[in-house]
């Protein structure tokens, strides 16, 4: 995974509060009191807990992005 910081987001107006992500990595994401995600910290270590995380969210909600600012998740099309 490397160790370049990861900057880690969440579209708040699609994040559906499914829990997911704090579930499987809960030192990188938080729900608000209404149930919204949020990262825990904007940059973060690559993790496979958190990548595992963004994969899983259902509406694709969680973007990754590496030092330079590509986008490492979702793919892009």
């Amino acid at each position: 995974m490397g160790d370049l910081p990861w900057r880690v987001t969440v579209d708040r107006t699609r994040c559906v509060g499914s829990g997911l992500c704090a579930g499987v990595a809960p030192g990188a994401f938080r729900l608000d009191e209404r149930r919204r995600s949020h990262p825990v910290e904007g940059a973060t270590a690559p993790s496979e807990a958190v990548l595992e995380a963004a994969e899983g969210c259902p509406v694709e909600a969680i973007t990754i992005r590496g030092r330079t600012g590509e986008t490492l998740f979702p793919p892009e099309e």
